[in-house]
């Protein structure tokens, strides 16, 4: 059997302006302020240019992100990365304004997609969520120790709409999110600890990540919980931030 080949490595250019927009309700939401802290230094670190808004109404996040949109393709200089960081109460597919209406996640995840951002298109769309996606809390388990075809064509150099993104989200689908009242979300300050002391492809630091969450020991109400964060990815080439 022939050895296979190591797989080529192609990686997002990241010569052009990265920009970053935080929508973080801190209302009711302890500890909010020391993750806005740390993703502004985060973001300063890895040369983003990076605004930040508070206490957003549900259609204000719409709005935000339009704007966001908007800007970017009105620019005249090449954009390499797009961060988008959403933090507020949520359910599943929800998120919480500072109001108290709700809005959907999939309505802010269009807004930047490759049809709908010409500026963003082929190129990474980062979307961080710090938000519950349910009530369920994990206690933690004990360890030890088809007829599909594919047609590749050479032209014409078309793209599908929902490449080129990566959501990472603070807990798994159905679960509650955990918050420090003044240390922050156990997530957001893993997640800048590890981006800004560590070099590698972005699926690799989150892995990462996700190491550190589950080797961590939260005590909600005198139990112990277990939380993970979820990653969802279609990104195309490897992704460096440093």
């Amino acid at each position: 059997m022939s050895n296979p080949r190591p797989l080529e490595e192609e990686v997002y250019d990241m010569s052009g302006a990265r920009l970053a927009l935080t929508l973080c309700v801190t209302k009711a939401r302890e500890g909010s302020e020391a993750d806005l802290d740390a993703l502004e230094r985060m973001f300063q670190q890895l040369g983003f240019e990076s605004t930040m808004k508070r206490d957003p109404t549900a259609q204000q996040f719409q709005e935000e992100l339009d704007n966001f949109q908007q800007a970017m393709d009105a620019r005249d200089d090449p954009i390499s990365c797009a961060f988008v960081v959403l933090m507020a109460h949520g359910l599943e597919g929800r998120l919480k304004g500072e109001d108290g209406q709700m809005v959907e996640l999939e309505n802010l995840f269009e807004v930047l997609n490759n049809k709908n951002c010409r500026a963003l298109r082929a190129k990474p769309k980062v979307y961080i969520v710090q938000a519950c996606r349910g009530e369920q809390r994990d206690p933690g388990e004990t360890v030890s120790g088809g007829d599909m075809v594919l047609i590749t064509k050479d032209s014409p150099q078309t793209i599908p709409t929902y490449t080129d993104i990566l959501q990472v989200y603070s807990t798994v689908e159905g679960y509650i999110a955990y918050r420090h009242d003044k240390e922050g979300s156990c997530f957001i300050q893993t997640l800048v600890d590890v981006f800004t002391e560590r070099r590698g492809p972005i699926l690799e630091l989150l892995t990462e990540v996700t190491r550190r969450m589950a080797e961590a020991e939260l005590v909600q109400e005198g139990k112990p919980r277990k939380v993970n964060p979820e990653i969802q990815s279609t990104l195309r080439k490897r992704l460096y931030l440093q």
